[in-house]
């Protein structure tokens, strides 16, 4: 290990324990801190030992690999209720691009209880072949048995690339995979790519506040992986004629890898719509003037059908809840319809929306942004616009 615990230096004092964000990485035995196969190196521990006992070496342990030996494209099929997330099903439809252009097979990782259904999906929306790790410990996401089975199913069959979905699961347990298989992790990446003169999976993302878009590539070590945001590949056409092969794979995962037990599952109860499943979302920026005034974009949004969502700046000034924002740091949407109501359309808010296929800018300032996305730009008082607009639809509705 990177890590190690001189005994005759530790004092038993327990703040590397508290210090580690890894239940039973540390250990105390007879009084002396141990490190157990549990740790990740993260080195969190070194810092707060006073006594100086730990050692922390940056290791390379995967230098060398024998990249030869790593062949195929898998997709992470993030599920829930028995429906496959889009995002999977988008990435399928990247894989299978990236996977012809290598001559390689595309595979679907299915990882769930009674998941065995979804299989049909995933072969349907391009995959060659799909892994099924089946078990009641995988009912709910859980970080540790996901990132547990899906590290022995990397080192069984050993895939050149890997891709997740950008979402709260994909980016929880996709990183730790990284660090246990000592390899790299591109995050929200907008493209990918293979490089035809070395066949290296080119991963594009925005970085320096969205300002410039970097190319990361991962020479030296596998399999090269990478999260995708939801929304910036197009979802293929299922066809449902295709055949493919199920792999059933028995992981070593037990009760025993949970760093955390799901006692239950509550519903969110609020009426309104996911962002980014929906076709029509409805916006306000810092110019709706105050959270009295979001009224008004969600009865827009109620009446078209749509969801409603918000800027950065709505959301960092407290007026509505994270999950409604839009941009780099919220939701990366593609609706049919955009409205953005009040948004001057900073760079990070365009990262989240731009590629919807029709967007209409409201803004009383007609030097904004925004307008130069904008298929229709109103230069108004949204206090004006937005209510005229909702009165126009429900006549039109009716």
């Amino acid at each position: 290990m990177a890590i190690s615990i001189n005994k005759n230096d530790c004092v038993g004092c327990g703040l590397c324990l508290e210090s580690c964000p890894y239940p039973g990485a540390v250990v105390m035995v007879d009084y002396k801190a141990v490190i157990t196969d549990k740790c990740v190196e993260c080195g969190a521990c070194v810092d707060s030992c006073g006594a100086g006992a730990i050692d922390f070496k940056e290791t390379k342990k995967q230098t060398g690999v024998d990249l030869e030996q790593y062949k195929g494209v898998w997709v992470f099929i993030e599920h829930r209720k028995d429906r496959i997330a889009n995002v999977a099903l988008e990435l399928l439809g990247e894989g299978r691009k990236l996977a012809d252009r290598l001559g390689q097979e595309l595979a679907g990782v299915l990882i769930g209880d009674g998941a065995a259904a979804l299989a049909k999906e995933c072969i349907a929306y391009g995959a060659d072949k799909v892994y099924h790790v089946d078990g009641p410990v995988y009912r709910h996401y859980s970080t540790g048995p996901f990132a547990a089975a899906f590290s022995q199913l990397i080192k069984e069959y050993k895939p050149n690339i890997v891709l997740f979905g950008a979402t709260h699961d994909g980016r929880d347990f996709a990183a730790r995979i990284a660090v246990r298989l000592y390899t790299g992790l591109t995050a929200d990446c907008t493209e990918l790519l293979i490089d035809p003169e070395t066949g290296l999976l080119c991963q594009t993302r925005p970085a320096f506040g969205g300002n410039v878009m970097a190319t990361i590539l991962t020479p030296n070590h596998r399999p090269q992986m990478a999260t995708v945001r939801p929304n910036v590949m197009k979802r293929p056409e299922p066809d449902y004629s295709r055949t493919g092969e199920v792999v059933k794979f028995d992981a070593e995962v037990t009760e025993k890898d949970l760093f955390y037990h799901i006692k239950e599952v509550v519903e969110h109860t609020a009426k309104t719509v996911n962002l980014e499943e929906a076709d029509i979302i409805v916006s306000g920026g810092r110019g709706i003037g105050g959270p009295e005034h979001y009224h008004i974009i969600e009865e827009l949004a109620g009446v078209l059908g749509g969801a409603a969502g918000a800027s950065r700046a709505v959301v960092d000034a407290g007026w509505v809840p994270h999950y409604r924002q839009v941009g780099q740091t919220g939701k990366t949407v593609a609706p049919k319809l955009y409205i953005a109501c009040g948004i001057s359309g900073a760079i990070q808010h365009l990262a989240g929306m731009q590629t919807s296929d029709f967007i209409v800018a409201i803004n009383k300032d007609p030097e904004a942004p925004i307008f130069k996305v904008a298929n229709i730009g109103i230069c108004a008082d949204l206090h004006k616009a937005v209510p005229y607009l909702i009165q126009c639809f429900k006549e039109l509705l009716k």
